[in-house]
């Protein structure tokens, strides 16, 4: 299986490209700010051919790309449906002032092809099969992308802004929730086995065994911190 992923524009937000080897089909995951660059070169790199961008969740961090890079490839856009609105009112979603500025080069707004996600969907696209779980917590709606072990690589956890190595994404814009998140925690990452691989929205790789030993998030869930609702002194990440 190949991976090409890039941490991409202002946020340093991971975009990855995912197909069975190079020279295939693959989906494009969360072409956020300035993305569409390094989607294009991934591309020509790898030989690859996208047949859909599939997307986390709606934070313009994770999504501004998303209307250029499915033009140039023609290809549809997956979104769980509690997010979509973001991509056209992404101000909206940050608790901006509507008509405020974000960012003067971005052109926000929807594909001209959008499907919506659900909880327990198995997407199969470019080869791949993809296991949809939705997380709410970070937004209503994120999701993740967990993908099966294969022959040659562990299974994979595409976990957007639930979890990062040795944090979780930030509840405190609109549709963010303490509860909801430890719960999506509890929920979607506790079961998976520690040899998982963990690709987040925002820093390096990590396990999901390593992130249950450590992440003070991941060890509350489980009943190994202490108690008393999220860890005031831990830094979340993600817009």
């Amino acid at each position: 299986m190949l991976v090409a992923g890039f941490p991409a524009g202002a946020w340093g937000t991971n975009c990855y490209l995912v197909a069975p080897a190079a020279g295939e089909e693959c989906v494009i995951i969360d072409p956020g700010h300035q993305a569409a660059e390094g989607v294009e070169e991934a591309v020509a790199k790898h030989r690859l051919k996208p047949v859909a961008v599939i997307l986390t969740h709606g934070h313009i961090d994770h999504v501004a790309s998303v209307v250029p890079v499915c033009g140039a490839h023609g290809v549809p856009a997956w979104i769980h449906p509690e997010d979509r609105y973001m991509m056209s009112d992404p101000e909206k979603a940050l608790g901006r002032t509507i008509g405020r500025p974000l960012m003067g080069e971005l052109t926000v707004g929807e594909p001209d092809d959008v499907e919506e996600l659900t909880d327990g969907a198995r997407l199969e696209l470019a080869g791949l099969e993809l296991a949809v779980a939705h997380a709410p917590g970070h937004t209503k709606g994120s999701v993740t992308f967990r993908m099966p072990e294969r022959p040659d690589v562990p299974p994979v956890l595409f976990s957007g802004d639930l979890l990062f190595a040795g944090s979780i994404g930030r509840t405190d814009l609109p549709g963010g929730d303490p509860d909801e998140i430890l719960g999506s925690l509890a929920r979607v990452c506790l079961p998976l086995e520690d040899e998982t691989v963990v690709l987040a929205g925002h820093g390096p790789q990590t396990t999901i065994g390593q992130e249950r030993a450590t992440n003070p998030f991941l060890r509350q869930v489980a009943g190994d911190g202490p108690g008393g609702g999220v860890f005031d002194a831990a830094p979340r990440r993600g817009m």
